[in-house]
């Protein structure tokens, strides 16, 4: 029987922190304050050593002299390695292609690429030794460019992906108009505040336990251990948080962990890579930027009747992840959006540029932006505003509602979002407000636009669609939590922890969050697919669960009473008619020699996907957001602002609406950047110059729209049982950006009365603005349509 003195939150109402409640980031404080530990702020055991890449300084070309002796000579230094050094496999291809090797070896294939990796007392030491070597290559032909390639003819990294349904060509053909045309996209660099950063520390026998700022624990040490040549079960991955990844965190870091398992394990002592960031920025992979050529058929009134779309992107030198990136642009060409007729193929092509990896929205933020292409080229052609372009050709519920790779779309959303947005942010009105002021001003133009978002989640490789937790309650009733998600600074913790409290009806405070680590959860999939909460979300309710019903048999059994008569309530559990803590409950559980741990595993159900057809159901569900942005432009100098922008996002049932608010202000703008400011280049000679913050420009606290409203729609749920029917949001927002892109073309398009589409590429620099504008106003005294 529960004490009459007892602490007065066993009587409260409701838990302290458990789902659907707004919480604050779990280390929120310590990233504030600079308490929060990264690698580089461990403790260093005694005698680490730090290395740094030699870098190669030709496009492509054959080693013909490799010269270390300088580097080996200099002050600090202890080694150098090259590929003859690496024990096992020289490969850390993550699609099992063996074309990425540790450490180039004869063959350079991109400005940058790692030829060996200096070993010195101090990170200073091996950086100032690196820059001694002496290289001598016969430089052969190279390409950066896709659009200097032909997607059906030049060389791939990956498989091609065909998606169809219907006679495109025959549609398109019939169509009462038709028109083509092409797009660039730009790609982007990840920018995570942390760089890339290993510390492998080595163990007795076989063992290696490495620190690895990764995604993808499980992949590290596969990596690893085929690079040493020892089996997974000696490498122990481990990651506590991350200062940011969007993606380029999933593959890109076993090179930094792999050279440091080689040394240390060489050395038998610590070491540490941590690249400065002009050398990260150059040697790992980004945003994969593509070119899209289009072809639509469609009607007097905008009815889109058939598409054909190819997606040609530069690759890089290997696979990587291409082949799934182009696959999800594909994915995604529809957006919200039903062709009743498609073709669309990608063509994910080999160039000599650093090879290009996962990124926030993995090919999905693309697809779509080739899709709203389509959309503003069918308006102007009809001389429409392009949201009733947009609403015209949504997909529907009942019909109209199968995509371009057979998946029916039964959550379907879209209409009552952008309908419930465009009356919130006032768009109609403000459009004549900017149609008024346009007419009145002869250099500041506005621009105005509003875009929806559907966005498949799950992994396209099925296998991954599966997690596992692990879940310890102590006799104190305190409940320890582990599961193979990763932190980034995305809040996936403590929405996890937050789940497990609110399974055993305890406070949030009760249950701690451990770093991930290959040794306690195996064989994990990536943080990746925005797909963190909805897997381990499950996987750590799931092991939750069997700890409950534990308690709950034993319970029953104890005081004679049915299952049923057994409930918890908040940090108590009420047995027939009297209560105990929960504390009590764990501590009497564990007398009767209760198990009080357990694995919890969940795997996604219903997916299936067969590429070789172009058909299945990749996806579980889809999230759905809308954006209503605008801008203002300086037509002298194509400079521009954000003036506002207002959006409605779907998180289904939100499990932190904190967070997730978080989460979309953060995507949006990160989305905005990639289509407006941040614009990767590469000169004569292959090297990538805007490898630096003073080349390479992400959007600033004062780039944010100088009013920004974000909401969450309360009204949506996940279509399918989710984690308290909640949806993901990390990847989602991002394409809202895709408002922004398109208000700037609005805002050009008014030099020239709307009355010419100005295609405006990606990212919509400044430059390229003015360029448009100027092109636009010849156009239209040239009378062209």
């Amino acid at each position: 029987m529960m004490n009459k003195h007892a602490d007065t939150s066993l009587k409260a109402e409701k838990i302290a922190g458990g789902v659907a409640s707004d919480q604050r980031h779990d280390s929120a404080h310590k990233h504030v304050s600079g308490a929060a530990i990264y690698i580089d702020d461990m403790p260093e055991p005694a005698g680490t050593l730090h290395g740094c890449l030699g870098l190669s300084a030709a496009a492509h070309a054959t080693i013909v002299e490799l010269d270390l002796a300088a580097v080996r000579a200099a002050p600090g230094v202890v080694d150098v390695l090259t590929a003859a050094d690496v024990p096992g496999e020289n490969d850390i291809s993550p699609t099992g292609r063996h074309d990425e090797p540790v450490l180039a070896d004869g063959k350079i294939e991109f400005f940058g690429q790692p030829i060996f990796c200096v070993i010195a007392g101090t990170r200073e030491e091996a950086r100032r030794a690196a820059l001694l070597a002496v290289i001598r290559y016969e430089e052969l032909p190279f390409v950066t460019d896709v659009a200097a390639l032909d997607p059906k003819e030049d060389r791939l990294v990956a498989p091609p992906l065909t998606l169809k349904r219907g006679d495109a060509a025959d549609a398109i053909r019939q169509a009462p108009r038709r028109l083509k045309g092409r797009m660039r996209i730009g790609g982007q660099e990840h920018f995570y505040l942390e760089g890339h950063i290993a510390m492998a520390v080595p163990g007795e026998d076989q063992d290696v336990t490495i620190y690895s700022s990764t995604q993808h624990p499980s992949e590290v040490q596969h990596m690893v251990s085929h690079v040493l040549n020892v089996p997974s079960n000696a490498v122990t991955v481990e990651i506590r948080r991350m200062g940011g990844g969007f993606g380029g965190k999933e593959t890109q870091g076993n090179q930094f962990a792999a050279l440091a398992a080689i040394a240390a394990k060489k050395h038998q002592r610590a070491v540490k890579i941590r690249p400065d960031r002009d050398d990260d920025m150059i040697a790992t992979g980004k945003r994969h930027d593509f070119l899209v050529d289009y072809e639509v058929g469609f009607d007097d009134e905008g009815n889109i009747l058939g598409v054909d779309f190819m997606f040609a992107a530069r690759c890089g030198f290997s696979a990587d992840l291409s082949g799934p990136v182009t696959d999800r642009a594909l994915f995604h060409c529809d957006n919200t959006y039903f062709w009743p007729a498609v073709h669309a193929q990608s063509a994910p092509l080999y160039t000599n540029t650093v090879s290009n990896t996962a990124f926030r929205g993995f090919g999905g933020p693309q697809g779509m932006v080739g899709a709203e292409r389509v959309i503003e080229e069918v308006a102007f052609a009809v001389g429409k505003d392009p949201l009733e372009i947009r609403k015209k050709n949504f997909y529907g519920t009942s019909d109209r509602n199968v995509t371009p790779y057979h998946q029916t779309v039964e959550d379907n959303i879209v209409d009552r979002l952008v309908a419930e947005l465009e009356a919130s942010c006032g768009y109609a009105r403000r459009r004549r407000t900017i149609d008024a002021f346009n007419a009145n001003s002869r250099f500041i133009k506005r621009g105005l636009a509003l875009t929806p978002v559907k966005f498949g989640i799950s992994f396209t490789a099925t296998h991954y669609n599966q997690a596992g937790a692990l879940v310890h309650v102590y006799t104190d009733g305190s409940v320890h939590l582990n599961h193979g998600g990763t932190e980034m600074g995305q809040g996936l913790y403590v929405k996890v922890a937050q789940v497990v409290a609110e399974e055993f009806q305890i406070d949030l405070d009760r249950v701690k969050i451990t770093a991930t680590t290959t040794g306690k959860v195996p064989n994990t999939s990536a943080t990746a697919a925005s797909s963190g909460t909805d897997l381990n979300g499950m996987a750590a309710q799931n092991g939750a669960r069997q700890i409950k019903d534990r308690l709950t048999d034993f319970a029953a059994e104890k005081y004679q009473v049915s299952r049923d008569q057994v409930l918890f309530l908040p940090n108590r559990v009420r047995i027939g008619n009297q209560e105990i803590a929960f504390a009590d409950l764990v501590k009497q559980a564990y007398m009767a020699r209760i198990q009080l741990s357990a694995a919890g595993f969940y795997k996604t159900p219903k997916i299936h996907w067969d590429r070789d057809k172009g058909e299945g159901r990749p996806f579980y569900y889809f999230a759905y957001g809308a954006s209503c942005s605008e801008v203002s432009v300086d037509t002298l100098t194509g400079e521009y602002l954000v003036e506002r922008t207002d959006i409605l996002h779907d998180a289904g049932r939100s499990l932190n609406r904190a967070i997730d608010i978080g989460q979309v202000e953060g995507g949006f703008i990160q989305g905005m950047g990639w289509l407006t400011t941040e614009e990767l280049w590469w000169d004569e000679k292959g090297r990538l110059r805007t490898h630096a913050p003073s080349t390479y420009k992400i959007p600033l606290a004062s780039d944010r729209p100088k009013i920004f409203n974000v909401q969450l729609a309360d009204w949506p749920e996940a279509f399918e049982p989710t984690v308290h029917r909640s949806k993901a949001v990390g990847e989602p927002p991002l394409p809202l950006g895709i408002s922004v892109l398109h208000a700037l073309s609005d805002a050009v398009a008014s030099v020239a009365d709307h009355k010419i589409c100005p295609r405006l590429d990606a990212p919509a620099t400044p430059e390229r603005v003015l360029m448009a504008v100027e092109r636009l106003k010849r156009e239209a005294k040239a009378g062209l349509p």
